[in-house]
């Protein structure tokens, strides 16, 4: 997710490359950021700045947060899920703000989601600072922090539910007898083109899909299946479970 971001900022030009310092510990994978990112700064441990993104795995959080807070960093934005603003604001000089994020891997093409937090000594400049960041790779939408959990069952893990619907109908057009390469365009430009509909007409999703669902026809004969099949409770269930795993990590 961290590289995500950082290469949907260079492609927004929200900074240059040689305006960002990554601090990755692993000396291959900077080598590999070098390359990749012409004139971006890495090194094996953070340096000084206004403001910093936490973008480790949970685990690592604290860790990392030590370490800023050695090196000198303003204030901090986090998308580590599950982990809390208090964790972070705990490694940190007492009154450094901290800003909880939830984006999701679309920030790579400039379409992602995000939802952010402000932690106790975050001011609204602070939270519209992590929200530019943001706002650069997409859509960004403010909650408690308490709703963050949620937000990471739904579009932080969401990506890949769609991408699973997407394996899932490129498989069934081929079993129905298509070549898999029509069986992809066609499934894939489906995906985006609901996607878009969704996000450009403003009708709810029950309308559209009502919309196309003629009384006997083949698109009501498939949803019936899914029907059948209990769509809405795997989705129901996929979106507890990882709301609950998001808890999970934020404690460990």
């Amino acid at each position: 997710m961290g590289e995500a971001l950082l290469a949907g900022l260079l492609a927004a030009g929200w900074a240059t490359a040689d305006e960002i310092a990554v601090s990755e510990p692993v000396a291959e994978r900077r080598a590999e950021l070098e390359a990749k990112y012409a004139g971006l700064h890495t090194g094996d441990g953070p340096v000084a700045a206004d403001g910093a993104i936490v973008a480790v795995k949970p685990a690592y959080v604290a860790e990392a947060s030590a370490a800023l807070a050695a090196a000198g960093c303003g204030r901090v934005l986090s998308i580590a899920a599950g982990v809390p603003t208090a964790t972070i604001e705990g490694a940190m000089p007492a009154g450094t703000p901290v800003v909880r994020a939830m984006p999701n891997t679309p920030a790579l093409v400039g379409a992602g989601a995000s939802a952010i937090a402000g932690g106790v000594a975050a001011s609204d400049d602070d939270i519209a600072w992590a929200e530019s960041i943001l706002s650069a790779v997409g859509i960004v939408v403010r909650v408690p922090e308490a709703q963050l959990d949620a937000v990471t069952g739904l579009s932080g893990s969401g990506p890949a539910y769609v991408f699973l619907v997407a394996e899932a109908m490129i498989a069934a057009g081929v079993s129905v007898g298509l070549p898999g390469d029509v069986a992809t365009k066609l499934a894939i430009q489906t995906v985006m083109g609901a996607g878009r509909m969704l996000a450009e007409t403003g009708e709810p999703p029950e309308h559209l899909r009502a919309a196309v669902s003629s009384p006997n026809g083949t698109t009501v004969a498939g949803l019936a299946v899914l029907d059948e099949w209990g769509l809405r409770e795997a989705f129901a269930a996929a979106v507890a479970r990882a709301t609950e795993r998001s808890k999970e990590l934020g404690q460990s």
